[in-house]
């Protein structure tokens, strides 16, 4: 007899945990990193400055129509410049994206607002795509200093580049 209530009693205890699993909403965060563009080259270099206590937003859109916000939240960044969002629910159907809005340093505010280099990151936040983790990296986005600092001219020499954005022959 207690062999057969403590067979019930483990399969009820399985039985409430699946459906715990079944019944818990999908979590997910989205992590990244700010920081200042002191070259205005729109990417990471090694003279780039993170950002603490810079503000940006995760925002995700039905797909179909960008007016209709699905899910908006806010994070600021912490001393190591990086942010971390909790997105309740999973967005398949959505865009979402993580995009900039406040600096905390008035000489490096600036967002580029030209539309090819948009200071956008996509990321996908859905467990059906092949994803394990439901952490997601979206890609550093960088302020623009107002002025470049001296040393980005030997920074752009040695990385091939000209200062006008084209690669060095």
């Amino acid at each position: 007899m207690a062999k057969s209530t403590i067979i019930v009693l483990v399969s009820a205890l399985c039985f409430l945990s699946f459906l715990g699993l079944a019944c818990a909403k999908d979590k997910f965060f989205v992590e990244g990193t700010v920081y200042c563009d002191t070259c205005r080259i729109q990417f990471l270099t090694k003279l780039s400055e993170l950002l603490e206590g810079a503000t940006v937003r995760v925002e995700c859109s039905q797909v179909d129509n960008a007016k209709n916000v699905t899910f908006s939240k806010e994070a600021v960044t912490d001393a190591s410049g990086t942010y971390k969002v909790e997105v309740d629910g999973d967005h398949e159907e959505d865009t979402c994206e993580v995009v900039l809005l406040k600096s905390p340093r008035k000489d490096c505010s600036e967002v580029d607002t030209e539309s090819h280099l948009q200071q956008a990151a996509r990321v996908s936040i859905t467990k059906n795509n092949g994803i394990v983790s439901p952490v997601r990296q979206a890609n550093p986005l960088g302020f623009l200093k107002k002025d470049s600092l001296p040393d980005c001219a030997d920074l752009l020499k040695e990385l091939g580049i000209n200062e006008d954005g084209t690669l060095i022959p």
